[in-house]
């Protein structure tokens, strides 16, 4: 296990390494970020001052180098303070281990420079920045696996009927959605459409519903099996094409209903601003951006779901569960879903990690403080530190999830660890 352990762990920062090279030398290669700080009618003198004080007039290895022993746990720096290999004890935290003539060892955390624009340590302001897209991501994981499964399991359940139908339907359509357009689509919706008050037809109410009794009291007195959901679904599709029709020009009357708006703000954070109160928590923020960031996981989940429960349904021991006698239910909540989740738990980890990169278009469009809309501005401005730094912290956070995730399946499933 140790073994399995370590080489986990190796992968792990192998893999890290690897990402941290190609950020590197994939911002090195932008043309002259001197000339873009100074502007295009400054001198040459203060570009080269602006190049020598962010150290761009160094070779690219010797800065790789540089920036390598910046995020290393262990650095070596110079005593000199007008060396270029000097890192104060206030930049860099820490505390020291030894010293020499010339070069001292310093044991902190990793440094990832200092922002162009504000001259603030990149650390301090993605420390500030990470929480506000992990709750976002939180949140919206925990949607995604609440209605997911939800849905995966009562697809499974109707399996091949039109409620399982429709489900799929609107899985796939959840998949196939980006996260840039449905956060422009779910924000002009919710967020201005629909803010103050929203206007309903009621045929999109009552044909369904309507349609749902007729073929409930048709099955039922045909004494065959009860296909409400086909029918209402019917309905559903005729009030559309009906709206449709009104829209094109067709005088269709209809009936609308005028319902209180939705209220909910399209740009914003977790905290708000009361006149008397001064500053709150204001989780109605959270609403739209965790709805757009959880609608393509919470397809996936459904869909993953529907295909583990149907897959441990067809097993041995669930066909002896049912000759013990049990039912339908008892066999799904003690058997089924016990074994259909580890895939889901998986599938979930992974997502997790991936919303933090994802969250970049959702939280710009909602205009949400976190690490999204803090990398989208610095790329603006070109600040190339805090792009690298919010960058190895998203990627560091991929790496570190994905290994526990393996480490957690060595530790549960030994065949794992033999493989």
């Amino acid at each position: 296990m140790v073994t399995f352990l370590l080489r986990r762990a190796a992968y792990g920062l192998t893999v890290l390494l690897g990402v941290v090279t190609l950020v590197f030398f994939l911002f090195t290669f932008v043309p002259d970020p001197a000339r873009e700080l100074a502007g295009q009618s400054e001198s040459e003198e203060l570009v080269a001052n602006i190049r020598k004080k962010l150290s761009l007039d160094l070779p690219s290895g010797v800065r790789y180098v540089r920036f390598l022993n910046d995020l290393s746990p262990l650095s070596v720096y110079a005593v000199d303070e007008y060396a270029r290999w000097y890192r104060s004890h206030e930049e860099v935290g820490g505390f020291s281990l030894g010293s020499t003539s010339s070069y001292r060892w310093v044991l902190k955390r990793p440094y990832l420079g200092r922002s162009w624009m504000t001259d603030r340590p990149v650390n301090a302001v993605l420390a500030e920045a990470l929480p506000g897209t992990f709750i976002l991501a939180l949140v919206a994981m925990t949607f995604a696996m609440l209605i997911g499964v939800t849905m995966g399991i009562v697809s499974a359940w109707y399996k091949d009927r039109a409620i399982d139908r429709l489900i799929l339907l609107l899985a796939s359509v959840g998949m196939s959605g980006p996260s840039f357009f449905m956060a422009i689509l779910i924000a002009w919706l919710f967020g201005y459409l629909w803010f103050e008050q929203v206007v309903i037809p009621v045929g999109f109410i009552a044909l369904p519903l309507g349609a749902m009794l007729v073929g409930w009291g048709y099955s039922k007195q045909r004494g065959r099996k009860q296909q409400w959901s086909r029918y209402a679904l019917i309905g559903f599709v005729a009030a559309l094409a009906a709206q449709v029709l009104t829209l094109i020009g067709f005088p269709i009357p209809s009936i609308m209903v005028t319902l209180p708006g939705t209220g909910l703000p399209m740009n914003g954070s977790l905290y708000a601003v009361d006149v008397w109160e001064g500053i709150i928590i204001a989780p109605q923020h959270l609403i739209l951006p965790a709805l757009t960031l959880g609608v393509r996981p919470l397809a996936v989940i459904a869909q993953l779901t529907r295909n583990s429960v149907l897959e441990v349904w067809s097993l041995d021991y669930i066909r002896t569960a049912r000759a013990k006698g049990l039912s339908e239910r008892a066999v799904m909540l003690r058997h089924v879903l016990r074994n259909a989740l580890n895939p889901v738990i998986t599938a979930a980890s992974g997502w997790l990690a991936s919303m933090l990169a994802g969250a970049v278009f959702v939280e710009f469009v909602f205009g949400w403080k976190g690490l999204g809309l803090e990398l989208f501005r610095s790329l603006e401005k070109n600040d190339l530190p805090m792009v690298m730094g919010g960058v190895i912290v998203v990627s560091t956070v991929f790496v570190v999830i994905n290994t526990l995730v393996d480490i957690i399946y060595g530790w549960i499933d030994p065949r794992v660890r033999l493989n």
